[in-house]
């Protein structure tokens, strides 16, 4: 059978379009598809709640892709084993409640798992602000081609509504930083204080605290939230993320619900 290009390209415009229209309204809009946001976008999705993940760059997995220092190799503690179990990623134990496992690995396994119960994803898409309802809740996202936002060229955006969004875009924060920017003076304003040096075990501790409803209808997830609430960085140990990833899927379900 012959190819004809604009039967590819039919196709490929077809179906992104069909999949993009089915998002323009969801239960959860998750911003960042770090490991957090994956475990997030999996436990809702699997618990049967319309789910999608807007990630800026071509790839997914955000830190854990890179593993430690482009060695592709994370740290799991103890306390997120069970992770590693849930998503069958092997692993080894480095030493008493510490397990290493493929960086590479980690992130298909999780992101598959995701698709799989359901999330969509989609890349190469920048969330550049929020929608604000009249309830001054979040109640959606304004979204651009992130070709577009780093060419800095002048096209407008679309919108998309949800319920709840999750920000996950790691030591930025950045849709935490939106809402501090444009609504000062909000009864509920949040303030971004920025991550603190690196003290890993402080760092994972902290995290579960901080990953919560910092404004109405925005939670926010993984190393946003120790950006947000000053927790130092933990570098390639991702148990906590996992858990604030979890943590901020039954966060959101309480909000919908």
């Amino acid at each position: 059978m012959a190819i004809d290009e604009t039967s590819i390209t039919r196709a490929i415009i077809t179906e992104f379009t069909k999949s993009f229209l089915d998002v323009t309204n969801v239960d959860a809009a998750l911003v960042g598809a770090g490991p957090a946001n994956l475990v997030a976008a999996h436990t809702l999705a699997k618990a049967g709640v319309d789910t999608v993940v807007f990630e800026r760059n071509i790839s997914i997995g955000g830190g854990m892709w890179g593993g430690g220092m482009m060695f592709p190799k994370i740290v799991v503690q103890e306390e997120a084993r069970r992770f590693l179990d849930k998503f069958n990623i092997k692993y080894t134990e480095s030493e008493p409640g510490l397990y290493v496992a493929d960086s590479i690995e980690s992130v298909c396994r999780i992101a598959t798992g995701a698709i799989e119960a359901g999330a969509k994803i989609f890349n190469l898409i920048s969330a550049e602000d929020v929608v604000i309802r009249e309830n001054n809740r979040v109640s959606g996202l304004v979204l651009n081609w992130t070709a577009v936002e780093r060419a800095h060229l002048h096209v407008d955006p679309l919108a998309i509504r949800s319920k709840v969004v999750i920000d996950g875009t790691g030591h930025d924060a950045e849709i935490c930083r939106i809402v501090q920017e444009k609504i000062p003076s909000a009864p509920d304003n949040l303030h971004v204080i920025g991550e603190q040096p690196m003290w890993a075990d402080a760092g994972e501790r902290a995290l579960l605290n901080f990953t919560k409803e910092v404004y109405p209808g925005l939670i926010v997830s993984g190393m946003a939230a120790n950006a947000v609430y000053g927790g130092p960085r933990m570098g390639p140990i991702f148990g906590g993320m996992m858990l604030s990833g979890e943590r901020a899927a039954e966060i959101a379900m309480k909000i919908i619900d």
